[in-house]
């Protein structure tokens, strides 16, 4: 299941650096807003630069980001910008190693914290936020009768429809549009 502007990972350094919380949000930061200077990312995340530069050497390190000079005004500026617009690895590639498999075990659970964390933070915000979105937020689950490869099937069509819906040009009909965090899982599991 390739897809352009997705990187398969199967580095356990790489994994252990993008999984950090504050890495991981500059990459989501990135991947909203577009290539940003370390002040704006900074200001974004509520870091301190220093902080900021720090962990974009880590993710540049891992080849997770890279600076973007052509976007400066001036040879202070730093720009940086996502490598690939996604990420993601499957924790079987790493079954040959226990310290890699431990660190993908690892970067799977707090990827899972990270989409839970940014659901609860929406059903914990207040009464205006809800009222501006009205029925537009969803939560939407399913029990299925699945083969392995049925599952591998339905993943790209969910992959599909969100990637067309993230790669659409946003039409010009003056509306304002927020980011909207939209996340899938479908795993096996027992009622």
């Amino acid at each position: 299941m390739e897809t352009p502007d997705v990187r398969h990972v199967t580095d356990s350094r790489v994994l252990a650096a993008m999984v950090h919380p504050l890495r991981r949000r500059l990459m989501d930061v990135l991947k909203v807003h577009g290539p940003s200077t370390v002040g704006l990312l900074a200001e974004r995340t509520g870091q301190a630069p220093a902080n900021v530069s720090h962990h974009l050497k880590v993710l540049a390190a891992g080849d997770l980001v890279t600076e973007a000079p052509e976007l400066a005004r001036d040879r202070r500026e730093r720009w940086w910008r996502l490598v690939t617009r996604g990420v993601r690895w499957s924790n079987r590639d790493f079954d040959a190693d226990p310290a890699a498999r431990a660190v993908a075990d690892a970067a799977t659970s707090l990827n899972l914290d990270r989409h839970v964390a940014l659901a609860r933070a929406w059903h914990a915000a207040d009464d205006s936020a809800h009222a501006a979105w009205q029925d537009g937020p969803f939560s939407t689950d399913r029990w299925l009768h699945l083969t392995p490869d049925e599952l591998l099937e339905l993943s790209q069509e969910v992959a599909d429809l969100l990637a067309r819906w993230a790669d659409r040009p946003p039409p010009e009909d003056g509306r304002e549009r927020q980011p909207v965090f939209v996340f899938a899982h479908g795993v096996p599991a027992r009622p």
